[in-house]
């Protein structure tokens, strides 16, 4: 169900489909109640300046609709494309710019449409076609209007820096002045003669960030001004504006540099004015969320770790505490809106269970909690607009994606939307092993971890044991819900004849800040020593080789496998690391000092725990793997790492794929990928058959040849 957006009646919703043999793209409309398609509202196959569009965004009143076109990525969330408006009434499109812009985005009036282009931020007249430029001082690499430069869109996971207010005269904007943010660049090598390259601001821990400012546009006089705050701030960030119901009031939150303290703002954009109305501080870091709610009288809803968990926090308009709305030893894990005419919030959190996640309801003022969904598993909701209904989508380790409607007020089943009954009897024709769910006791700690075992499997056998994690702070990978690409490919290893295991350890998520933030200031020491102790007591079962166990991961978990291999060298036989952290040193300035504070604070925590100075201790198997286009962990971490290795004198195998990024991926890349990896296994954690099959594959070969 593609792009859901519940219309504004709450009586039907819309869903982007495409149309596979035709190549074109509808906007489709159907009704709760009934589930049947009412209406197409727009199909690009009626319009020839439309192959076909790829997002849609409807303004307030619903009756203009902004269509992506063309769109291309830049880094990870931002695009550029081009884009149309489609007139409802007059069934007229209306194409906002003849070149690719970012973020456009509808004055509430649905009249006007502001965009950023070429790091300038502008608005357009829909009526008039009038284009007024907003800012003028916008240039590559130095100064940014309005959307967000690499380190924020990355790490604090937004793009659109600017924000009109309810009347849609005035628009809100950070300015980036990344003039002294250092250089990175990489080799581009394409297929021409010669590689280019790519050079972009990429502030790494310790080094200068963007100068950031907060600026208010009127639309009226066409005058921007700077705000002004009664605090004096030295090296920080901004992290999220918001305006509020009251047209005049901005709110923006202010965060230091440690990230251990965030400031609400009230800006008064009338009189410049400024009002400090709520801090949160925490010894470790805060976390920045997109929850903030303002209801009608400008109280608002906050969700905060202080009580040790995440929970939702009603506030009066100057930030008094007017209730903890949650609470419990249990996290909140989405909070998705509130209704005013039942005065009742609905969130998502992991009550049941912190592999689970379940829809509730609960009154503003903390009572009548109501669990709405019943299935144990991983069950997520998008709301109808007046929250009558909800769309449930649900999967579990057993059961494939489905979406059901249900009614808000009592979570009962109204109807089945879509199933995945056929990839149920599918999977039938496969000889596939159950994901098993326990806990394992290590150091202290009861770990969550799951495993699958061959699909004949025999405990009087020993098997080999491959181990996968991720170990970023506040991640998760063991959870209850249905298959990711990977666990296919566990799956086969498994049909081969190896017991698949991950364990979320210290500093993994959704058990508490506690659990969680255990690892402050030192990255990589107490999750390689929960995997390595892990791995000892798995390595005792009956059923599995503790001569054969391995460990792999990707990007924190390609940091963690390297380290686990290195330092527990006695445990593991082996560990691919595929675009890994080799130093935090190389890493961007807001992630790892949110974690780690700076370099220059923090020197032992830094080197203490980084693979590449740990090259000396490697006993075992090595498989490294990078991307050359890695815009966010660089390839400097492998080549680094590598040269380490070859000074230390170890033996190890790599593979760099040309111009592919931290996904490393399109054509057959992925193939190329998981066969190189599989293969790696099979050479160093494979029983006799396997390497009889191998020597045989070679001779067969040589013969040939």
């Amino acid at each position: 169900m593609d792009v859901l957006h519940s219309m504004n009646n709450g009586k039907q919703y819309s869903v982007l489909n495409f149309d596979r043999t035709n190549r074109s793209t509808s906007i489709d409309i159907y009704d709760y109640k009934t589930l049947k398609k009412v209406k197409t509202l727009v199909n690009s196959s009626d319009f020839e300046a439309i192959p076909y569009f790829t997002d849609y965004t409807f303004n307030k009143d619903e009756n203009k609709v902004l269509l992506a076109i063309d769109e291309e990525s830049i880094y990870r969330r931002s695009t550029l494309g081009k884009f149309v408006v489609y007139n409802i009434a007059e069934n007229s499109i209306h194409t906002v710019a003849n070149y690719k812009i970012q973020e456009p985005t509808f004055s509430p009036d649905g009249e006007y449409i502001a965009y950023g282009f070429e790091n300038n931020l502008y608005y357009k007249n829909l009526e008039t076609n009038e284009v007024t430029q907003i800012t003028y001082d916008g240039k590559k690499n130095e100064i940014i209007n309005g959307i967000t430069d690499w380190v924020y869109e990355e790490e604090f996971r937004f793009v659109r820096a600017f924000d009109w207010n309810v009347e849609g005269d005035k628009i809100a904007f950070i300015r980036f002045d990344e003039t002294n943010v250092p250089e990175f660049s990489m080799d581009i090598y394409g297929n021409d003669l010669y590689q280019t390259q790519q050079v972009f601001k990429y502030p790494k821990a310790g080094e200068a960030n963007s100068l950031v400012s907060l600026h208010i546009y009127d639309v009226k006089t066409q005058e921007t001004t700077k705000v002004k705050l009664d605090k004096k701030y030295d090296d920080f960030y901004i992290p999220r504006i918001q305006w509020t119901n009251n047209p005049d009031v901005l709110s923006a939150q202010y965060m230091n540099r440690h990230q251990n303290e965030l400031d609400l703002w009230m800006i008064n954009a009338k009189t410049n004015s400024s009002n400090l109305v709520l801090v949160e501080k925490d010894k470790a870091y805060v976390n920045v969320t997109d929850n903030l709610t303002f209801l009608k009288d400008n109280s608002f809803i906050w969700t905060s770790e202080k009580d040790g968990y995440n929970h939702i926090y009603h506030y009066d308009k100057n930030g008094k505490l007017i209730n903890q709305v949650t609470i419990g030893n249990w996290e909140v894990t989405n909070y998705y809106g509130y209704d005013e005419k039942t005065n009742t919030i609905f969130y998502q959190s992991v009550e049941n269970g912190s592999i689970n996640r379940d829809v509730y309801s609960v009154k503003l003022n903390g009572r009548d909690k109501t669990r709405l969904t019943k299935s144990d598993g991983t069950n997520s909701a998008s709301f109808s607009a007046d929250f009558s209904y909800f769309i449930n989508s649900f999967s579990s380790a057993t059961n494939p994606p489905e979406y059901t409607l249900h009614n808000a007020a009592s979570g009962n089943l109204i109807k089945s939307i879509k199933d995945n009954d056929e990839l149920s009897q599918k999977l039938l024709d496969y000889n596939t092993s159950k994901k098993e769910f326990s806990t394992i006791y290590v150091n202290g700690n009861d770990l969550n971890m799951w495993m699958i075992k061959p699909a004949n499997f025999n405990e009087t056998k020993q098997y080999p044991l491959f181990m996968f994690q991720y170990s970023g702070p506040g991640s998760q990978q063991v959870s209850n819900q249905w298959n990711s690409a990977n666990d296919y490919w566990y799956q086969y290893l498994a049909q081969q004849g190896y017991i698949i295991v991950c364990v979320d350890g210290r500093g993994t998520g959704f058990k508490g800040a506690e659990f969680k933030k255990v690892t402050q200031n030192e990255l990589g020491k107490y999750e390689v020593e929960d995997q390595i102790q892990a791995a000892k007591q798995l390595g005792k079962l009956p059923y599995i080789d503790a001569s054969r166990i391995g460990i792999w991961g990707w990007s924190f978990g390609g940091f963690m496998s390297s380290n686990c291999l290195f330092k527990g060298n006695d445990v593991f036989k082996m560990a691919i690391a595929v675009a890994p952290v080799s130093s935090w040193r190389f890493y961007d300035t807001i992630y790892t000092e949110r974690y780690m504070m700076t370099p220059q604070e923090n020197p032992l925590g830094y080197d203490e725990n980084s693979p590449i100075n740990h090259v000396d201790k490697l006993k075992g198997d090595f498989l490294l793997v990078h991307g050359s286009g890695d815009d966010n962990v660089h390839l400097q971490n492998t080549m680094r790492l590598a040269e380490a290795l070859i000074q230390a004198d170890k033996p190890f195998d790599w593979a760099i794929y040309p111009d592919k990024n931290h996904g490393i991926y399109g054509g057959n890349t992925r193939l190329h990928l998981y066969k190189k990896m599989t293969h790696f296994i099979n050479e160093t954690l494979g029983d006799k058959i396997h390497k009889d099959a191998a020597s045989k594959e070679k001779s067969e070969v040589k013969i040939k040849g």
